[in-house]
């Protein structure tokens, strides 16, 4: 069972808590998927919803195919997300909660086939952060100490 990472949101885990993670398929075109096997995918900015009982990814950049000839696609399209149904629920129960939103952390590839995890997640205040980077910043300080006393 090999993963390969084909793109990370970074930016996802710096500005959200997450409570709970899913993993989801993706359905992909021809032209998006040979775009995804060269890493051309920018998670960055999008996050997915639910919608007649159905998660979509929405605002996700695949860049087109080069060699997709007329068969290119739109880069920003809303993709359908593969789950059972006992999870969307779930997913659907958390997110009407306040405050919480369904982004995607990274995609992968499992198995061959394409995956993105999702996260559910609480957005974090400016003083959040800086109390994060406050105790990992203490953390390192400590875990510097004791590796210099051993």
């Amino acid at each position: 069972m090999t993963e390969a990472t084909i793109a990370q949101n970074r930016r996802a885990r710096h500005d959200y808590e997450i409570l709970a993670r899913f993993e989801a398929g993706i359905v992909l075109t021809g032209s998006e998927i040979k775009s995804v096997r060269d890493h051309k995918v920018q998670l960055q900015g999008s996050y997915a919803r639910i919608k007649d009982g159905e998660i979509l990814l929405v605002g996700a950049h695949i860049a087109p195919y080069a060699n997709a000839g007329y068969a290119s696609h739109d880069p920003t399209r809303d993709r359908k997300l593969l789950l059972h149904k006992k999870e969307i629920r779930r997913i659907a129960q958390m997110v009407e909660e306040k405050g919480l939103t369904l982004i995607p952390l990274s995609m992968y590839f499992k198995r061959g086939r394409a995956k993105v995890e999702l996260g559910v997640g609480r957005g974090l205040k400016r003083y959040d952060k800086r109390e994060m980077l406050k105790r990992r910043d203490q953390e390192r300080a400590l875990a510097e100490a004791v590796r210099r006393r051993a």
